[in-house]
């Protein structure tokens, strides 16, 4: 069976970066067993021999109506599927799905009937956002960093922009590479509307969002942008907590060497 990557440079090479990213994060030790997700917007990378290709499973329900992803494409990582599998074969472990005219439905198109993750309204919800912001942002990444999630589980750090500030100061390039921060979800029940709600809000002011207990959920210009924003804030993450193993509280950049920062680079403030 021919795959849809044969004869198509620009799709291949947006997969090949999507397995590249799976590896990463299994290397990272952040994506356990079949944990975390990767839904990327692969529709300006689609040309009308693709669109022309028929569906290889039935109908599928979103559960929820999103106009601004009609006609649109998307690679996603498949339900139940591991991310280091997919990091060596990213089109048995993934698929490619068509948004169909209802905008409440989809079709796999490709490479094999994998169905997508259980996640996949939530991360459909926040593409079609994108969309209707005029975002240039395509890819959404979950996955679980292992420092991030332990810092999560004191109370002290989940107060508004509390821990952006702290892993901002942990080293100069956190900030430089996520300038917006890192938001919070309270803990709610993984895969629910609550959950997708919660994340979308927080969305709208930061490109990488905590979910408590649980992991990040980061958007990006690509996947590899998604994946070094949470990179970074992991470092900091890092930097923190050998800190603390080592028996003192760092230190950190000052609210004037941030301020510096900012000014020098040309950050949001």
């Amino acid at each position: 069976m021919k795959s849809i990557l044969e004869g198509h440079s620009a799709l291949k090479a947006e997969v090949e970066k999507i397995a590249e990213v799976a590896g990463y994060l299994w290397q990272n030790g952040w994506a356990e067993r079949n944990g975390g997700n990767i839904t990327v917007n692969v529709t300006d990378l689609v040309d009308d021999e693709i669109r022309q290709l028929p569906a290889i499973s039935e109908v599928k329900q979103i559960g929820v109506s999103l106009p601004a992803l009609k006609g649109c494409y998307f690679y996603c990582k498949g339900t139940g599927k591991r991310m280091r599998d997919l990091a060596r074969w990213p089109m048995d472990n993934g698929s490619v799905i068509r948004i169909l005219d209802d905008c409440a439905s989809y079709v796999i198109i490709a490479d094999h009937p994998v169905m997508p993750t259980s996640e996949l309204p939530s991360h459909l919800t926040v593409h079609a956002s994108l969309i209707e912001k005029g975002s240039p942002y395509k890819a959404t990444v979950h996955t679980h960093p292992i420092e991030l999630v332990a810092m999560s589980h004191s109370k002290k750090f989940l107060g508004k922009d509390v821990l952006t500030k702290l892993l901002w100061s942990m080293i100069p390039e956190t900030k430089a590479f996520c300038p917006l921060g890192l938001g919070i979800v309270p803990y709610t029940l993984p895969g629910s509307n609550a959950l997708a709600e919660a994340t979308l809000k927080e969305l709208e002011d930061y490109d990488v969002v905590m979910w408590e207990k649980h992991g990040v959920f980061a958007k990006g210009l690509d996947v590899m942008d998604a994946f070094d924003q949470i990179d970074v804030l992991s470092k900091s993450a890092k930097i923190y907590i050998n800190a603390k193993a080592m028996g003192f509280e760092p230190d950190g950049m000052s609210d004037e060497q941030l301020a510096e920062m900012t000014l020098a680079f040309s950050l949001p403030k």
